[in-house]
């Protein structure tokens, strides 16, 4: 089956996994992406090698300079700024903490950490997003495997238990969702009472996040909306050291998609497992073996102390988006 929705597929995907086990159509399910992102397929392109024609409603976008991500989603990054009094410095340290993350990953794309006038004084994309602001292109493939709780009983490697997804969860309109609803509103807003409703649990039973972080002002309105701060308060969220390996709730831990490369959200739910099961490779001498020194100075462990649950934030465009909140 081949699903199209960008980056709140993976968690969505999980869900339809879990209906078909359930509905006795099959035992084990294989989710899986690749892509070419850097070599030939880029998104958001506009231009000789846009990854598709323009076409349906974006036809009534471009006339206004709004047919890439980056210029879509600006509207609301503006908005909050606006409102709530958000600073560019504030929402770099989203894209310092992942590079810090990064530095602790082998398989990473870009390793160097940044610091918040790096990413402030990269060039503009789109304001208020600078270069830095921007997720990786990446060439990449990955896959999850999803199976019963029973089959998962004998699989060579510890099992990770879902414990809610919200998939594919909307305003109540989509298409020009400013119109619809305050524009700084993203779809977490929606999806947070059903999937913690299904688990049982709170933001503040969360040890992991891993955000869709297409754009460091993704991460923080995710993060807001789903309740981990309140709204408005992102900006002091994402500043306040809680998101960085050592602080309260790391998130992306293997840098996300604007270090370790851009997967539509893939690598964030293969790092929460991973980090569940304590097996995070890292630079720690002994990680190869599941040892772990929980130190995360430069070029040491990335691996979370006693991590018992995590959650994933989707986004495929601001109004629409999934979740998904695993257990050990």
């Amino acid at each position: 089956m081949d699903v199209v929705g960008g980056g709140s597929s993976t968690e969505a995907l999980i869900g339809l996994a879990m209906g078909a086990i359930e509905a006795g159509m099959c035992n084990t399910v294989a989710i899986y992406r690749s892509m070419n992102g850097y070599s030939e397929f880029r998104i958001g392109g506009t231009g000789a090698r846009a990854a598709q024609p323009v076409r349906g409603l974006d036809l009534a976008q471009v006339p206004f300079g709004m047919r890439s991500a980056g210029q879509n989603f600006a509207l609301t990054f503006m908005r909050h700024m606006h409102e709530y009094g958000t600073t560019s410095a504030q929402v770099a340290r989203v894209k310092v903490a992942h590079s810090k993350h990064a530095s602790q990953n082998p398989k990473a794309l870009l390793k160097e950490r940044v610091t918040v006038e790096d990413v402030v004084g990269s060039r503009w994309i789109v304001k208020p997003l600078h270069l830095l602001d921007c997720c990786l292109e990446t060439d990449n493939a990955t896959c999850l495997i999803v199976t019963s709780a029973e089959r998962a009983r004998d699989c060579r490697h510890r099992p990770v238990a879902i414990m809610g997804v919200a998939g594919r969860v909307s305003k109540p309109r989509i298409d020009f969702h400013w119109a619809h609803g305050p524009i700084t509103r993203v779809a977490g807003y929606y999806a947070k009472d059903i999937v913690f409703g299904q688990a049982g649990v709170g933001p503040d039973d969360v040890d992991i996040t891993g955000s869709y972080d297409a754009f460091t002002f993704t991460t923080m309105l995710q993060l807001e909306e789903y309740g981990f701060c309140k709204k408005g308060e992102g900006g002091h969220y994402v500043s306040s050291g809680i998101i960085e390996l050592g602080g309260r709730r790391p998130n992306n831990t293997s840098g996300g998609h604007l270090c370790e490369g851009y997967t539509h959200g893939m690598s964030m739910v293969i790092e929460n497992v991973r980090q569940l099961r304590g097996t995070v490779d890292d630079y720690c001498p002994k990680a190869a073996e599941g040892v772990h020194t929980y130190d995360y100075g430069p070029g040491r462990c990335r691996q979370v102390k006693d991590a018992e649950i995590t959650m994933n934030l989707g986004w495929a465009v601001p109004p629409t988006g999934s979740a998904l909140i695993l257990r050990r």
